[in-house]
């Protein structure tokens, strides 16, 4: 008998372990990433990662500002009895409606209803996506995923003609990905049956456990685990390295399940995790509810991000064009002092204000922008975790606030060639902070307030006053991207 309060509790407290808690495999896969890297930037960006991790685990706070859409893959004995009166789906939003909810650690909220319309925020992260299937036996297996929006963005699916090469396809695939999806990572691929099975595939293969270098140290049994290894070498050789900084890991592991397909078909689907891989799996069997085991602290590696002190400090409030001219691409900064923040929603209401001829209600003159929705705050702090979002979304407004005068943008991932052309047009600059930092770099912010578009939640314009954040010139007023620098270069020493 499966009660609904030991299913509901069971799935919200694995929301909540999974949003603080990395697994090991993926921190061990990190940390021996960090100590074979040969790229100082992509060093110091694992690094942060792995400082984020440890302080998320050691207070309980996410490891992204991005806390995810909620993916459940329920396999449900057919013997199996409920004591409760809702749908498993039901169950499993209740669940959600929880974890995201708990005062101790709220998650963002980020899901929205009418998608392609007004896109209302639902305010508590439900609905969750729920696969289910119905299996012999008595028991409930869970298997539960937080799946961030800037890796999601960056899944790919191919029909492919059953004599195209799957390899070739997957990393010509990554290497139009761009860095949105936060590297290093892992890619779940799934081959063969319909266009919606391979996407299941691929996305439920991101729940296996990252043991690349095994596989490495014994060899393949297999063609899929050549195809593994094949993919993992070359995906690496590309040079993105972490945060598309330029470096040696683009990505920690490759997953690929399978399935019997059409003689006249060859689907494949591509979904890869961000260093924010958040997932659990648990059996549920009658006898109460499940909790997953706490790791030890003393499991991570000992790796500590220091700020760089012979970064330039730069003060926010003070700050030129003529200052920022002399910036360059890969330059790490410590920035000081005010900054605004906004992104999607904030700036297509500022685009139909403007269009109306309304006045703005912040000024952006001699400022700088940092795309970012933040985690509410708990206890002392001035916001929660505040990681940067995807830049390349905004794209399409970066010469609209560049002629309101703002001066630079804060965000993650590269620009696009229009966005970068508007930046060295207007003497702009484009700074990066670490995606999968979110923790780490909200200890910079001092202070924070609401000062426009309330009514956005977390897409609100906040203005927060920061002290030294950690950040780095990715494009600077010339309009020089490390984003195409650094991978070029790494690409020739791998």
């Amino acid at each position: 008998m499966i009660r609904e309060a030991d299913f509901i509790e069971s799935i919200a407290s694995a929301l909540q372990h999974i949003s603080y808690y990395h697994g090991l495999d993926f921190v061990k896969a990190m940390g021996e990433a960090y100590a074979l890297e040969k790229s100082p930037a992509a060093k110091d960006a694992i690094a942060q990662i792995l400082t984020n991790s440890r302080l998320c685990a050691e207070h309980h706070r996410p490891i992204c500002q991005d806390t995810g859409i909620v993916v459940v893959f329920l396999k449900i004995g057919m013997d199996a009895r409920w004591d409760s009166s809702r749908s498993p789906s039901e169950m499993v939003n209740e669940a959600v409606r929880i974890a995201y909810r708990d005062p101790q650690n709220p998650l963002r909220s980020s899901i929205v209803s009418d998608p392609a319309g007004k896109r209302i925020n639902t305010r508590d992260n439900s609905p969750a996506v729920i696969h289910m299937e119905i299996v012999p036996g008595s028991k409930v297996e869970v298997k539960v995923a937080a799946k961030g929006g800037g890796s999601e963005n960056k899944a790919a699916l191919a029909m492919l003609n059953p004599n195209e090469d799957i390899v070739e396809w997957v990393v010509d695939a990554v290497d139009k990905m761009g860095a949105g999806w936060c590297p290093p990572g892992m890619l779940g691929i799934g081959i063969g049956g319909t266009a919606e099975k391979a996407m299941l595939l691929a996305k439920e293969a991101l729940f296996e456990p990252l043991d690349m270098h095994e596989l490495k140290a014994r060899g393949p049994n297999d063609r899929i685990e050549e195809m593994r290894m094949a993919i993992y070498d070359r995906v690496n050789a590309l040079g993105i390295g972490a945060q598309g900084l330029g470096g040696l890991h683009t990505v920690l592991d490759v997953k690929i399940l399978d399935y019997p397909t059409h003689a006249a078909s060859l689907p494949v689907g591509l979904i890869p995790n961000c260093a924010a891989t958040r997932h659990a799996h648990f059996v549920l069997d009658g006898s109460g509810p499940f909790h997953l085991p706490v790791p030890k602290v003393s499991d991570w590696p000992e790796i500590e991000w220091h700020a760089d002190f012979s970064a330039r400090r730069v003060n926010l409030d003070t700050v030129t064009r003529k200052e920022i001219a002399s910036w360059k691409p890969g330059e790490p900064l410590l920035v000081s002092g005010k900054l605004l923040t906004g992104r999607d929603a904030a700036h297509r209401r500022i685009a139909e204000m403007m269009a109306r001829g309304e006045k703005l209600p912040v000024e952006f003159e001699g400022k700088f922008i940092y795309y970012v929705g933040p985690v509410d705050p708990v206890g002392t702090e001035a916001v929660g975790p505040a990681g940067p979002t995807t830049a390349t979304r905004m794209d399409r407004y970066t010469d609209m606030m560049l002629e309101l005068g703002l001066l630079g943008m804060i965000g993650k991932a590269e620009r696009g060639d229009d966005a970068i052309e508007s930046i060295r047009k207007h003497g702009s600059v484009y700074l990066i902070a670490v995606g999968g930092a979110a923790y780490l770099v909200s200890r910079a912010i001092r202070k924070a307030r609401v000062v426009a578009f309330e009514d956005l939640g977390m897409e609100a314009i906040y203005e927060f006053e920061v002290e030294e954040m950690p950040v780095t010139v990715a494009v600077d007023c010339h309009g020089e991207s490390v984003h195409k620098s650094g991978p070029v270069k790494w690409k020739s020493l791998v």
